[in-house]
C-alpha cells in the first residue's frame, strides 16, 4: 500500500506570507498555507476498489535565512497567526515542505493507517525585508 501512496499526486501546499510583498525589519513576516490539507482518492489496485484519504501530517517551513520551524499546524493569516519569523534586511526565498500519512480501506471494509509518511515541496515564495529608517521633521515647516 505504501508504494502506492507514494505515487499518489498530493499538492504542493503553497507559501504565504504577511505582509503580502516586502516585509520589515522588526515586524514578524507571518507565514501560513491555504491550500487543502487532506485529498480523498479512489484507485484500482488489482481489481479492488481502494479509497485513501491523505492528510497533511507535518509542516516544514523554511524560512530562507537557514531557520526551518516544524509544526503540525499549517498557520493562520492575522489576526489569527500562528507561524511567525523575524528577519534581519534583505532578500529570501521561503517554501513549504509537506509530510503526509493517511488511512485506506479496501472495497469499502474497514479504515487500517498508510504504513509510512510521504513528502511534497511547494513552490517558493520570494521576498524582501527592508530596514525602515525614522526621520525626525519639524512639523512647523
Amino acid at each position: 500500500m505504501f508504494r502506492f501512496f507514494q505515487t499518489l499526486p498530493l499538492p504542493q501546499l503553497t507559501t504565504r506570507q504577511q505582509p503580502p510583498g516586502n516585509g520589515l525589519v522588526g515586524l514578524p513576516v507571518i507565514f501560513f498555507t491555504d491550500s487543502p490539507t487532506t485529498q480523498t482518492f479512489t484507485v484500482d489496485i488489482r481489481g479492488f476498489e481502494v479509497d485513501i484519504q491523505a492528510r497533511a501530517v507535518e509542516f516544514a517551513w523554511h524560512t530562507g535565512d537557514g531557520t526551518t520551524l516544524t509544526t503540525p499546524d499549517p498557520g493562520a493569516p492575522h489576526p489569527n497567526e500562528t507561524i511567525t519569523h523575524d528577519y534581519r534586511a534583505g532578500t529570501y526565498t521561503a517554501s513549504l515542505t509537506t509530510t503526509w500519512g493517511g488511512t485506506y480501506s479496501v472495497d469499502g471494509g474497514a479504515s487500517a493507517d498508510v504504513p509510512g509518511t510521504t513528502t511534497t515541496d511547494g513552490p517558493p515564495a520570494t521576498f524582501a525585508v527592508l530596514q525602515a529608517r525614522t526621520v525626525l521633521t519639524n512639523p512647523y515647516d
